[in-house]
């Protein structure tokens, strides 16, 4: 049995009921009294008639919509519900990330203070690596140079000699001391043996 055919069910009974203990008050007064409670029986038969129908309508009609309406409460309930669990989500993630945001701060100073004194440390070697090379090739063109100064002194030592020898020599070979050369020069090849 249905909810509604109960309803009505319970609803016929207490009318039969209110009719029956109508009937019997108004048998016991009689006359004029019975008139008033006839009229008041009337009133309670038309309540009784607009309740059920009442109720019928709202047994009837209404639940459906009560229960669309429930049914869209429940899921804007439960959307309201996902977005909020969303939002603190994101909430707790934006606090992790400005929670650690002083942490990467600081980690990307100290990396970018490592780098530059890396930096600082690798320009140094350079520096350093290039004065050497600088050294090395200033000693290697000192040493040409000196080299290329010594062979040209020797040279002009040696021309400077030459020239000198064939002065003296022009000075103190008179035609006399050429003639006396020749002389013993032939004098030492006679006295060897072939």
């Amino acid at each position: 049995m249905t909810r509604n055919r109960i309803l009505f069910s319970v609803v016929g009974v207490v009318f039969v009921l209110l009719f029956a203990v109508a009937g019997a008050h108004a048998a016991e007064e009689g006359g004029n009294a019975a008139v008033e409670r006839a009229t008041e029986i009337f009133k309670w038969i038309n309540f009784a008639i607009v309740a059920g129908v009442l109720v019928w309508v709202f047994g009837k009609l209404l639940p459906p919509v009560f229960r669309k309406k429930a049914e869209a409460i429940s899921s804007a309930i439960t959307n309201a519900t996902n977005a909020k669990a969303a939002a603190d989500a994101q909430l707790r993630d934006a606090e992790t990330r400005l929670a650690n945001l002083q942490k990467e701060v600081a980690e990307l100073r100290a990396d970018a203070e490592r780098e530059s004194i890396a930096e600082v440390e690798r320009l140094q070697a350079a520096t350093r690596n290039d004065a050497q090379k600088i050294a090395v090739a200033a000693r290697a063109e000192i040493e040409a140079a000196e080299r290329a100064a010594r062979l040209e002194l020797k040279a002009l030592a040696a021309n400077l000699a030459v020239d000198g020898a064939e002065s003296l020599i022009a000075k103190q070979l008179t035609p006399q001391a050429q003639e006396s050369l020749i002389i013993n020069f032939v004098k030492s090849l006679e006295g060897r043996p072939n």
